[in-house]
């Protein structure tokens, strides 16, 4: 029986084979592109490329450009044109410049999810600071990664989310006592400019019980996000956390994009076990980051010029925190979420203000008044909720709260009158107890950025408040 060797026909296969090879390696290598072809505001338009809306491409700059190709990414379609919107400056872009996929993107039609974006997530990431596109800011040298997760992904299904029944301490006793939040919550931070929820953030950064701290700095000044970082946040915050900044100066996409990726890699801890705390500053930058994108290719506007992709949006990212399934001995994981909205001229009826409180599971309001009578945090503890204390808390102490805000109240409606001498004492029981009391809660409700009150103390401290040995404390 002849071999492989020495037969002829096969050696003869072989030969044809070998050269084979040797004419594909020569062959000069083609890649699919298009071309721009309209560059008006923040829309690029390119024909000759067919690639799915959410595509990563690269745009040829001219020779003797710093950079040889602008990033870009598909946002939308009509027929065969396709609506480019770059991640980086588009200064020298000129007409017909050719348009590429991004390297290593599949055939369109292939199965699985080639055309997602991924970005590094992994416990090494801890104590770092990334932009938008993971890439470090902190010149601490490459990231130790675990692995490459997509940035989108499914939604949970509602029935397999754990429960919200336990307490998460944040370190904050105005929130820790009137405003309960417990592991998994979804919570708004409403503030105008300038009342101090930068501060109050890196407090519950520094001071809570979650393992996990992820902060997404979203279209901030990039003055700002230097600031939280090194004054707010400081050391001890930023041991347990990831900080992802996309600043103002950002592209609107890359502020998307940063937003998702904050979320991205909550939900990597959540799923390793571990209670997160996911700080986003702000929801109101990542929905005019939508409705810069949104407008540019065409999208009517509606309310207050926002159009409908906003809003739908909104709940798309806040319902991607919260509670992980549980395995079968009760673990699991969650992400604790606040998320601040900035009201526009203290406007608590702005469009994305009333639309957050509407998605989320609560809402601490921040007063410009108690801040511009020093009274910091200024919590409005009245127009504040917790939709999910009731849950958490026993029936003794929630009756406790309700007193609390009743005395509260009391005293806030006749704060003119006693202002100006016009309450005889004697006259209304409560109220009497309300003016006795006024500066032991105003002394509750009031705590330095560098001191720390746990649940269980800032529980004693409000019930000491009703304590018949208190003299300010009558039943």
């Amino acid at each position: 029986m002849q071999t492989t060797a020495t037969n002829p026909h096969l050696q003869s296969v072989r030969a044809v084979l070998d050269q084979a090879r040797t004419d594909v390696a020569r062959c000069t290598t083609t890649t699919a592109s298009g071309r721009l072809t309209r560059a008006v505001g923040l829309v690029l338009e390119a024909v000759g490329l067919q690639l799915p809306v959410g595509s990563d491409c690269l745009i040829e700059l001219p020779p003797g450009h710093p950079q040889r190709h602008a990033e870009a990414e598909v946002v939308g379609f009509a027929g065969d044109r396709l609506f480019l919107m770059s991640q980086t400056e588009v200064a020298g872009l000129l007409p017909g410049a050719r348009v590429f996929a991004r390297p290593g993107l599949r055939d369109p039609h292939a199965a699985g999810d080639a055309h997602t974006k991924r970005l590094p997530v992994g416990e090494g990431m801890l104590g770092r600071v990334v932009d938008a596109a993971g890439r470090p800011l902190d010149g601490l040298g490459p990231l130790d990664a675990a692995r490459q997760v997509p940035l989108a992904a499914p939604p949970i299904n509602p029935l397999s989310r754990a429960a919200i029944d336990s307490v998460l301490d944040v370190g904050v006793r105005a929130i820790n006592a009137m405003l309960t939040v417990g592991r998994g919550q979804r919570m708004g931070l409403f503030a105008g400019s300038g009342v101090g929820k930068s501060v109050l953030l890196g407090m519950m950064a520094r001071y809570t019980s979650a393992e996990v701290i992820v902060v997404g700095l979203i279209g901030e000044r990039g003055r700002e996000v230097k600031d939280f970082i090194e004054n707010t946040l400081g050391e001890e915050g930023l041991a347990r956390a990831v900080v992802v900044a996309a600043p103002a100066d950002n592209s609107p996409l890359l502020r998307l994009q940063g937003a998702a990726y904050a979320t991205c890699l909550a939900e990597y801890f959540r799923d390793q076990g571990k209670d997160v705390l996911l700080i986003m500053d702000s929801l109101t930058r990542y929905a005019m980051a939508q409705r810069e994108i949104a407008l540019a290719v065409g999208e009517p506007p509606a309310t207050k010029g926002y159009p409908p992709s906003v809003f739908a949006r909104l709940p798309a990212l806040v319902e991607r925190a919260g509670n992980g399934a549980r395995d079968a001995q009760g673990r699991g994981g969650s992400i604790t979420a606040f998320y601040t909205v900035l009201s526009e001229g203290d406007d608590q009826q702005d469009p994305i203000a009333d639309s957050a409180r509407a998605i989320l599971d609560g809402h601490v309001v921040l007063s410009r008044t108690l801040a511009e009578a020093g009274h910091y945090p200024a919590i409005d503890i009245e127009a504040s909720i917790s939709r999910a204390m009731t849950a958490l808390i026993p029936p003794t102490q929630f009756d406790t709260v309700r007193r609390f805000k009743q005395m509260l109240s009391r005293y806030q409606r006749n704060r003119d009158l006693i202002s100006v001498g016009a309450y005889a004492p004697g006259h209304d029981l409560q109220l009497d107890q309300a003016i006795a009391m006024y500066p032991r809660i105003e002394a509750f409700l009031q705590q330095s950025m560098h001191e720390r009150t746990g649940y269980d103390e800032a529980i004693a401290h409000m019930d000491s408040l009703f304590t018949p040995s208190s003299p300010s404390g009558r039943p």
